[in-house]
């Protein structure tokens, strides 16, 4: 999915976000914010978005595996304050501070719990972390499940990026393809409907305002500053940096697609159910 490098590639963090901007805007303005129409739509693009909830924690554990020692013996690994960096980010994402008085949560968890309280199903993939804890391997337990067609695009993506080894196109993947805010608008969907819904919806609420909160005033700012100490001044490291955020900004645009486009088949046989 990477495209041709531009005629001068990005040196800086600066310089690659002007680079990704008409991509970013593309995404920012995609129509899925506005598809959600009812509770059914929300229930299906929670049933489609939980898989990049998880493969979101699976990039994130490829940083930590790169950038940090979590292996035995322990031997001191990479830059400390790099180290400082992504091991706080996998505190606040992997057991953040519990919502509802449950203690600590994995976001991932949260979301669940999320699909749960509107009546979201579960089941396939509960069932995929379940062929992962059998240790089968993620492109068969995908299809074993038979994951959403759109779901299953995009985590091969992820897949692909993290099974690349390349660091900085990991990095730039989960800083610049996916520490991104949810736009307000969809935010504020939510609320309208959950007011209308008695509720239904006050743990999903719960998730997209933490993640705003924690993704604009901490989690992208740390992401960013460990991406400049990964690149640094290599512009070959910055060429990886661009493939990787480009591969995943443009994986989630299909995704968003691949989902509204669902969504609008949905309505279509509801429709012609009530002819």
């Amino acid at each position: 999915m990477s495209q041709p490098a531009p005629s001068q590639p990005p040196r800086s963090l600066d310089q690659l976000n002007r680079s990704l901007a008409p991509l970013r805007a593309q995404l920012v303005a995609h129509p899925i914010y506005a598809r959600l129409s009812d509770m059914d739509d929300v229930r299906s693009f929670q049933e489609q978005h939980i898989w990049a909830v998880w493969d979101f924690m699976s990039l994130l554990k490829a940083l930590q595996r790169e950038l940090t020692c979590i292996e035995l013996p322990w031997i001191p690994k990479g830059g400390a304050t790099t180290r400082r960096l992504i091991n706080e980010i996998v505190v606040g994402e992997e057991s953040d501070d519990g919502f509802g008085g449950v203690g600590h949560i994995s976001h991932f968890e949260l979301y669940l719990a999320a699909m749960s309280q509107c009546g979201a199903s579960t089941t396939v993939i509960e069932a995929f972390i379940e062929r992962l804890r059998a240790k089968e391997l993620v492109p068969a337990a995908l299809a074993r499940v038979q994951a959403p067609t759109a779901a299953r695009r995009f985590v091969g993506e992820t897949w692909r990026i993290v099974e690349s080894r390349s660091l900085p196109r990991i990095a730039a993947a989960f800083t610049l393809g996916r520490e991104d805010v949810i736009p307000d608008m969809f935010t504020r969907f939510v609320h309208d409907l959950s007011d209308a819904h008695g509720g239904r919806l006050s743990i999903f609420i719960d998730y997209l305002e933490r993640h705003i909160h924690l993704d604009g005033e901490r989690h992208a700012p740390m992401a960013a500053r460990m991406l400049e100490e990964i690149c640094g001044d290599d512009p070959a490291r910055w060429e990886e940096a661009r493939i990787g955020a480009e591969c995943a900004i443009r994986a989630r645009i299909e995704f968003w697609s691949g989902i509204a486009a669902a969504l609008e088949d949905k309505a279509a046989a509801r429709a012609a159910a009530h002819a």
